[in-house]
């Protein structure tokens, strides 16, 4: 392991930094997008809820591969190019938002309807009701569900590898390949895959602790 570190340091610290870079696009997005598709799955409005249901039912049983691949194959051959790593990380969005607004939605049907009704009851509206009473409370419930995506998200990131995104997967297939050493590569990829996901498991734990 110190002899591929020592040779191949900065092959695996640029995949190191693919994958961090990845893994905080794809949070950031497929957070944002997971919790609008699950407050639409509790919208008065059927319409909504139908379509929410339709998104999170499609991305959350294709496997992550094929959506990556669709964008990696079949968008240049029709629409635009797109690079490996902007496939892998628009994948892993669709992919992750998908679970992330199945936890949401939990969060936010476990809040006592109560808090709605007299939000409403008070003259807010449903989003400002939904905004400032419903929302931060639902986020305080499920925060070991999500802290459990957010690792998820990060070790899915090693689709990157199949699609050409250099990420850390990508540099170990691509070291262990020259070097012949593909125990030592795998396992110095995954102390490197360790320091990404363990400081993000203490850090929800502390959260999770600090709120309840």
């Amino acid at each position: 392991m110190i002899s591929i570190f020592q040779n191949y340091g900065g092959e695996l610290l640029y995949g190191l930094g693919q994958t961090l870079l990845c893994s905080i696009i794809a949070l950031v997005f497929a957070l944002i997008i997971g919790s609008g598709f699950a407050i639409l799955e509790v919208v008065p409005n059927k319409f909504f809820r139908v379509i929410a249901r339709v998104y999170i039912e499609v991305f959350r049983n294709i496997p992550l591969l094929v959506i990556t691949m669709f964008f990696y194959v079949v968008i240049p051959m029709y629409i635009v190019e797109i690079s490996g790593f902007a496939s892998g990380t628009i994948g892993l969005i669709l992919y992750s938002s998908a679970f992330i607004a199945e936890t949401v939605r939990s969060g936010i049907q476990s809040v006592d309807p109560g808090q709605m009704e007299g939000a409403r009851a008070n003259g807010l509206s449903f989003w400002q009701a939904m905004r400032y009473i419903v929302l931060p409370q639902a986020f305080r419930y499920v925060i070991p569900p999500l802290g459990n995506q957010f690792i998820n998200l990060v070790k899915n990131s090693s689709v990157l590898a199949f699609v050409a995104g250099f990420d850390l997967m990508y540099q170990g297939n691509v070291i262990a390949s020259d070097s012949l050493q593909s125990m030592s590569t795998y396992l110095c990829v995954g102390v490197l895959y360790l320091i990404l996901t363990l400081p993000l498991s203490y850090y929800m734990r502390y959260l999770e602790k600090k709120l309840a």
